[in-house]
């Protein structure tokens, strides 16, 4: 139960999931959460270096569609400038966003994978669809409310895991 909760590759920025990267893991479809994976929670707009990440990704042919457990407003403002498909209110670990943007997408489950920010949301619900999963260091380190709650049990899986011997990566 707990493997659930590992990711399958672990980066400091969403900039370092590369077209390049993608490819080579043979992935055409990007499932991403929006707050503390893109920007910063409190952030309204894409930077611009994210903004030249997706476009990027769309150069190489490489879809991108935002899922977030935020409300409507807050997901569109910040997805239809850059007329990225989104789900919001999604329900994160639940699998029906996931499943949903694969549909839309197009793509069968190996092609797709899914970045985000947090272990209980995320990765677990990505994991749960059977996707592969990329953990993000969080743009910010503040949180909203039900966010802080998350972190601290993450801090206590991402222990064990260290205990384990199953994370690839280091603490910076």
């Amino acid at each position: 139960m707990l493997k659930l909760f590992l990711p399958d590759d672990h980066v400091e920025t969403v900039l370092e999931v590369t077209p390049e990267f993608l490819q080579n893991k043979g992935i055409k479809g990007v499932i991403t959460d929006l707050d503390n994976t893109l920007v910063a929670w409190d952030q309204p707009e894409a930077t611009p270096e994210v903004i030249e990440w997706f476009s990027e990704l769309r150069r190489a042919g490489i879809q991108v569609t935002i899922i977030s457990n935020n409300t409507e407003d807050r997901v569109s403002f910040f997805s239809k400038p850059l007329e990225i498909p989104f789900i919001s209110k999604a329900r994160k670990p639940m699998q029906t966003a996931f499943h949903k943007a694969i549909k839309e997408m197009g793509l069968s489950k190996d092609k797709v994978v899914v970045v985000g920010d947090q272990l209980l949301t995320d990765v677990f619900g990505g994991n749960r669809a059977n996707l592969h999963t990329i953990l993000v260091v969080p743009v910010v380190q503040t949180d909203g409310f039900l966010t802080k709650f998350n972190r601290k049990i993450e801090r206590r899986l991402l222990e064990y895991f260290k205990r384990k011997g199953k994370l690839n990566w280091e603490d910076k």
